[in-house]
């Protein structure tokens, strides 16, 4: 069922990932004065894995969570596990130039490994299969896909590869929508939710303080930040800021900059053999490059995980079955009786670029935030760069803070209908 994460409780919502997660440990309030190396706020990939990085570099840290760990996005999303960073980096040739763009390019394959390296280092169990394709509804698809495969190609991309003309799509997908794809065997798809407690688990156990429930009241700036809840505070030499989506209140500065978006996946009930087989043949997490985009793949029982219908408006649907399950019919009218058993939805957070927001607003006060549906990789790069920073190994962030990122027009009030307005520019350049 569907809970409305606006109104629900601040646990899991109900969800396909809620009811099947292999990590249940729950962690207490925040009701102490305590004082530690880096603080880290939000309880997400971005949060869990910054802390993470941090415990293993042998930092003191705490981790505050308003709700539950992997509340938000880090818990709802699709689980597609794929490389880069955005929606394209030519954008930003001017301020990244070509070094820097190869660079950025570089660290979108690498925070691919990042997850994979983790989930092996820590024995984390969250379905974790390699395999990734993009779909095809266009020519114009199909020729970006040619070129993305010669530069791979040229790069020595160290995984497998191949470009799927139209006329043996059926290898990938049963369904007639598509003229073409490229499988990225480098790619993966997971249980997002298994994942991001797992990660937590690991950095309970590295000595990381993670309390629950504890949401972030005030922010006291100085030398040493001090992070205040209703019932305790935590005093750091340096502070991580990693709501995300749901970062109001923390940061005026960075809630102008980031929109929460609304998205969606429905479970259906699990399929045949010979249904499953016919759906998704090699068991690929796919996604097809419209803006209103249709993703999906199959769970490790064999339900059709199906996600779209990212919503800016600010308003969720009544019920996201009557309005997604018609656009997995489009693509699988086989499917038309098939139950779906969960429905769920959630915030994730879109800058006004479609680039992340990785940086420092103070030399002691860090953020990551903006993801803009690459979450589940670059959430994982964002806690390595700013790691890496406060030890000074290595200064990639700084190519991320090159960036300037706008702040929506508006205010509070007029950012979501601005944006839906705009974003629907583009969807009609889809249809037509």
């Amino acid at each position: 069922m569907y809970l409305n994460p606006r109104t629900h409780t601040d646990d899991h919502p109900e969800s396909y990932y809620a009811a099947t997660r292999r990590y249940t440990r729950t962690y207490p309030e925040l009701t102490e004065r305590i004082d530690v190396d880096v603080c880290v706020v939000g309880g997400g990939f971005s949060g869990v894995n910054t802390a993470l990085e941090l415990a293993e570099r042998g930092d003191s840290v705490a981790l505050i969570e308003g709700r539950r760990i992997g509340w938000g996005a880090s818990g709802r999303n699709g689980g597609q596990l794929i490389r880069g960073v955005g929606h394209g980096l030519e954008p930003f040739r001017k301020v990244l130039g070509q070094a820097g763009i190869e660079a950025v390019t570089a660290m979108g394959e690498e925070s691919v490994e990042i997850v994979r390296d983790r989930v092996a280092r820590y024995g984390i169990e969250c379905d974790f299969k390699m395999g990734y394709c993009d779909l095809a509804t266009r020519r114009r698809h199909v020729r970006d896909f040619e070129l993305e495969y010669a530069a791979l190609k040229a790069a020595g991309y160290a995984h497998r590869i191949e470009l799927i003309p139209e006329q043996r799509m059926h290898e990938v997908v049963g369904s007639d929508r598509y003229v073409g794809g490229l499988v990225d065997m480098g790619a993966a798809h997971l249980h997002p939710l298994n994942l991001v407690a797992g990660e937590a688990e690991a950095a309970h156990a590295l000595g990381v303080r993670i309390f629950e429930q504890s949401l972030v009241t005030e922010v006291v700036e100085g030398d040493r930040p001090i992070m205040r809840t209703a019932k305790g505070e935590v005093r750091a030499s340096k502070v991580v800021l990693c709501g995300n989506a749901y970062v109001a209140g923390l940061n005026t500065a960075l809630s102008g900059k980031v929109l929460p978006a609304g998205s969606y996946v429905i479970a259906t009930e699990p399929l045949p053999e010979d249904v499953w087989r016919r759906v998704l043949p090699k068991d690929l997490a796919v996604c097809d490059q419209n803006v209103a985009l249709d993703y999906y793949r199959l769970s490790a029982d064999k339900r059709l995980l199906f996600g779209g219908l990212c919503n800016y408006s600010g308003r969720d649907p009544q019920s996201i079955e009557n309005v997604l399950k018609p656009h997995l019919v489009r693509v699988f009218p086989y499917l038309k009786d098939v139950r779906i058993d969960y429905q769920w939805g959630g915030m994730i957070g879109i800058g006004a670029n479609r680039f992340p927001q990785i940086g420092r607003l103070a030399p002691n006060v860090y953020y990551a935030q903006a993801y803009s549906g690459h979450g589940l990789n670059v959430t994982h790069l964002a806690g390595r760069l700013i790691a890496q920073a406060m030890h000074g190994e290595d200064g990639r962030i700084e190519l991320f803070e090159r960036v300037r990122h706008m702040t929506f027009p508006g205010g509070p009030k007029f950012r979501s209908p601005l944006l839906a307005l705009g974003m629907l520019y583009h969807r009609l350049k889809d249809v037509f």
